[in-house]
């Protein structure tokens, strides 16, 4: 039975390297898949994994009816055999509704991909929807790391390495920016709530300093 799937995760968890890896057995076994994306950090109508893999994608706008995309592509005699959906987050909850109606009425399978809360630990709809009517949910094992060592469960934003909890709900970033840019840090949820971000802290690493020793002098 086809079924529509939300893999899940931090950022920094492998969600699109995963969502690569599918496409890739797939299309090896001739299969042919639709691949969506939205905000990608290539760039419009790209899927890109930190990993530097890239394939090129159909940049989902705002008024894209996905299923209806997918019914006018099957009747002109194309050919799509399962779908891919990153950075399913910022999808609509109508769209996430178009791509259960690609399950239940088309028959394929769609493979979403995304994370579940904002910087703010407030649910995405689009996360939300999907939360609601997919058949499984499965959470990567891959686990990003917080600052500290621990397993990151939160998305954090920040700016000048400062953790920020106001603004727009969609700022597009990637971890690993410059100081001055909007960009985005996952930590575990006890550093998130106190707002601890790897530079506020002062920790630029996993391991800890070597400890100082004293250099005796002789007579």
């Amino acid at each position: 039975m086809p079924e529509l799937v939300f893999f899940s995760g931090t950022m920094d968890c492998g969600k699109s390297t995963l969502a690569l890896q599918i496409e890739h057995n797939r299309s090896a076994r001739g299969l042919q898949g639709m691949i969506f994306a939205r905000n990608d950090r290539a760039g419009a109508g790209k899927l890109s994994s930190r990993l530097g893999l890239v394939t090129e994608a159909i940049e989902v706008a705002d008024e894209l009816d996905m299923y209806a995309y997918l019914v006018d592509h099957l009747s002109r005699g194309a050919r799509a055999d399962y779908v891919i959906a990153d950075e399913a987050q910022f999808l609509a909850p109508e769209q996430i509704d178009q791509l259960a109606r690609v399950v239940d009425d088309l028959g394929l399978d769609v493979f979403a991909f995304g994370i579940t809360t904002d910087f703010r630990s407030k649910l995405f709809p689009g996360s939300q929807r999907l939360v609601e009517l997919a058949d499984r949910v499965e959470v990567l094992q891959v686990e990003a790391l917080c600052w500290c060592g621990a397993r990151a469960t939160h998305n954090a934003r920040t700016i000048g390495g400062e953790m920020v909890v106001e603004g727009a709900q969609v700022v597009v970033g990637d971890v690993n920016q410059a100081p001055d840019e909007v960009g985005y840090e996952v930590l575990c949820r006890r550093h998130h709530r106190r707002r601890m971000t790897a530079a506020s802290a002062r920790a630029g690493a996993l391991s800890p300093d070597v400890l100082p020793v004293d250099t005796l002098e002789r007579s």
